[in-house]
């Protein structure tokens, strides 16, 4: 970082480090034992898709990897668009593995950040739900290497549960990394499994 950089109040932005990832179970033990909150066993990458043969491709190698390497027995990984034109990969697994479903978040983020397309990658989610079937995720944003959750109120449009984030987020603190500055923890309305 330069001078100009220093006076002018620019900092550098933090490298993506995908291993953060893996303090996802941990955070699931401390989210269950602390507020109720259980894994859905749902899990998905969110990306700007590339026009081109090279990213079908990939997206391709993406699908025979985890077919291959987890055994699903033809459960495929899901793919979809949202209404703001960026694509979702979904993962599903049993409610209490979330280290497999961990594991293939982690697949498909290596897979396209290791092809190049690291910069089209947005975001990351692990679903939970509680005993009241209150929707929550954890999102981790690639771009910051930081963690924060998201809760959509059932049934009341794009609203949120501010006051359950917030609760979240001092219960992760020793889990996660999580995102300090809370004008980044946007709405990820129309996620999968939400």
């Amino acid at each position: 970082m330069g001078f100009l950089d220093t006076l002018l109040g620019r900092t550098k932005p933090v490298k993506p480090d995908l291993d953060q990832l893996f303090g996802l179970p941990s955070a699931a033990i401390t989210l269950e034992a602390a507020a109720d909150f259980r894994p859905t066993g749902v899990g998905s990458v969110c990306f700007a898709a590339v026009e081109g043969g090279a990213f079908a491709q990939v997206q391709q190698d993406v699908q025979a990897l985890l077919d291959a390497d987890t055994g699903r027995g033809g459960v495929p990984i899901e793919s979809s668009q949202d209404s703001y034109g960026y694509t979702w990969l979904t993962a599903r697994q049993s409610p209490d593995d979330i280290v497999a479903l961990v594991n293939d978040v982690h697949a498909v983020n290596s897979a396209l950040e290791s092809t190049g397309f690291g910069p089209q990658l947005l975001c990351s989610l692990v679903n939970f739900t509680d005993s009241q079937h209150r929707p929550l995720a954890l999102v981790y944003l690639y771009k910051r290497g930081s963690f924060y959750p998201f809760a959509p109120v059932p049934g009341a449009g794009e609203k949120r549960d501010n006051p359950l984030e917030l609760q979240i987020k001092a219960m992760l603190g020793n889990d996660l990394r999580v995102e300090q500055d809370l004008t980044r923890w946007f709405p990820v309305w129309g996620a999968p499994g939400l």
